[in-house]
């Protein structure tokens, strides 16, 4: 392989024609799982969601709208509590090397695998750690009061109460469906941990195998109940360094990559042989403080940290333009954006007073924890990370700028070992509780997805009184109260809003960016 980095100004050697019925992926990290159920990493939702699985409803990429997915119709009932799926017929399960399915998706399989994350007493609920993070977040198992078969193709879902925002949770990447069958076998053979090591599912493709920091290699789902044009071949090349992902787009060892470099965007336009796509993002980067731990429980330090660094340097240095400023949580994407909300400037006076007035002494030391990855939410943690750092330091705070593997950095963050933390959120579906309930909840902070771990019952009753309306007008003034509140307390600071990018070869047709959630191969062709 010729090495070709971000500055590319010369041309690598030629390499021959990749097959046309294969495609590569550059992915950036190891999934956690192949059970999106378990993890809120887009790692885990690239190389699962979407290629091993389906769910009951699906988001159209397009357009955001809710369309059929293994469920081909829906009722639910006028007082909003029960929701009932008509499921399709004769989906076929994956056959592998590792289980051959007997019968086709039915209504077991749905009340398996909803049931398995709902109920605590389900004999997989606790199997491969019993952590669901982004249902945990949305307390989803207090909410459903029952699932229940009424014959084979047809489910019936209660709630205890409405909630405006359940069909939108069921089309996330998170909802996948799964093998009873599978399970059932795997148990009988004291082996239940398989379930997500060799997943089974109905989606496109199917899984074959998995080397660590190398590859994932998938297969055609040649029953697939849709009709589909990917290749027969999906790898997923694991390569961690973005100037080598970049390289290896160059040479033609990747079709697609994960998460190109803000300084390879211009690189990658100028190039007949690469197509650049971009799409405004619906997420969010942020600065969240730890508010279980001292002095970060106390808004006046968490207020003087905001006002400490200037944001617009933050936005130019590191998002070299690719960003809108955040004000609040949501994006202007969102039909809850508030245009006028209030945003702390840039005041490193007043920061000093707040320390002062709340006993933070001169040469007080935190951490900041900086992912090592790569996302659009934030392209480049560690020099933000840096700019903080110096920032900071003219106040007379000290910082420790702290990283580690992904995967560990991930779990030491949900044990809540943090001071601080630069991360972010991409949204799972369009509407704006997916941004308000899983980031900073109470009931958001055992699943891991509050990073400022801050309970706060007056904000939790806001956003609660939102799932219970669905007049639009009414909800987003509940969710302006919010961002008043989140002001004053400052649990996190919003810091971008970021456009998505995918960078691919030119002669890969049907490749598009999936603002809810993992990337999809299932229509994605190479030109001959």
């Amino acid at each position: 392989m010729c090495l070709c980095f971000s500055a590319l100004l010369f041309s690598c050697s030629k390499q021959s024609a990749p097959p046309i019925n294969a495609i590569t992926f550059c992915s950036e990290s190891n999934p956690a799982t192949f059970n999106p159920q378990l993890d809120t990493s887009s790692t885990t939702a690239d190389a699962s969601a979407h290629q091993i699985y389906d769910r009951l409803l699906e988001f159209n990429p397009s357009n955001g709208r809710i369309e059929p997915g293994l469920a081909s119709s829906w009722l639910v009932s006028s007082d909003g509590l029960t929701y009932t799926f008509q499921l399709r017929r004769g989906v076929q399960f994956h056959s592998t090397e590792y289980h051959t399915p007997t019968r086709t998706f039915n209504a077991d399989d749905v009340i398996f695998s909803i049931d398995r994350w709902r109920k605590a007493s389900h004999p997989y609920h606790d199997v491969n750690g019993g952590s669901y993070p982004y249902f945990d977040s949305l307390s989803l198992d207090q909410r459903i009061s029952d699932v229940k078969r009424i014959n084979g193709y047809r489910v019936e879902i209660t709630l205890f109460q409405p909630d405006s925002s359940f069909l939108a949770n069921l089309a996330t990447d998170f909802s996948v469906m799964l093998s009873q069958e599978y399970a059932i076998n795997l148990m009988a053979q004291g082996k239940p941990q398989d379930l997500d090591r060799y997943p089974i599912g109905t989606g496109p493709y199917k899984f074959t195998t998995f080397k660590k920091n190398q590859y994932i290699r998938f297969k055609r789902h040649e029953d697939y109940f849709l009709p589909t044009q990917g290749p027969e071949q999906l790898v997923f090349d694991i390569t961690d360094k973005s100037s080598l992902r970049m390289a290896k787009l160059i040479t033609g060892e990747c079709d697609a990559v994960a998460f190109p470099s803000q300084s390879d965007l211009s690189v990658i336009e100028e190039r007949e042989d690469l197509t650049l796509l971009e799409k405004p993002g619906l997420n969010i980067g942020f600065w969240a403080f730890n508010s279980s731990k001292a002095p970060f429980d106390d808004p006046r330090v968490r207020q003087a940290l905001a006002l400490a660094v200037d944001k617009t340097s933050l936005l130019d240095a590191v998002y070299l333009g690719q960003a809108t400023r955040a004000k609040s949580l949501v994006p202007s994407a969102s039909w809850a954006y508030q245009s006028n909300a209030k945003e702390l400037g840039y005041n490193p006076v007043r920061a000093r007073e707040l320390l002062d007035e709340a006993g933070v002494p001169y040469n007080f030391i935190i951490d900041v924890w900086a992912m090592p990855v790569q996302r659009a939410y934030n392209p480049n943690a560690m020099k933000m990370a840096r700019l903080i750092k110096r920032y900071l330091a003219d106040i007379g705070i000290v910082v420790n700028i702290v990283s580690y593997d992904w995967n560990i950095f991930r779990e030491n963050l949900s044990l809540g070992m943090h001071d601080t933390v630069l991360i972010g959120w991409n949204a799972d579906n369009g509407d704006p509780d997916n941004f308000y309930r899983p980031l900073l909840t109470c009931d958001a902070i055992p699943s891991g997805t509050n990073r400022a771990m801050w309970c706060n019952s007056d904000y939790d009753a806001l956003i609660e009184q939102a799932l219970l309306i669905d007049d639009f007008d009414t909800r987003s003034a509940l969710y302006h109260q919010a961002n008043a509140l989140l002001f004053r307390e400052m649990p996190l600071m919003p810091i971008a809003h970021a456009f998505q990018y995918q960078a691919v070869r030119s002669d890969i047709d049907n490749m598009q960016i999936n603002p809810f959630g993992g990337i999809r191969f299932d229509d994605v062709v190479r030109r001959p």
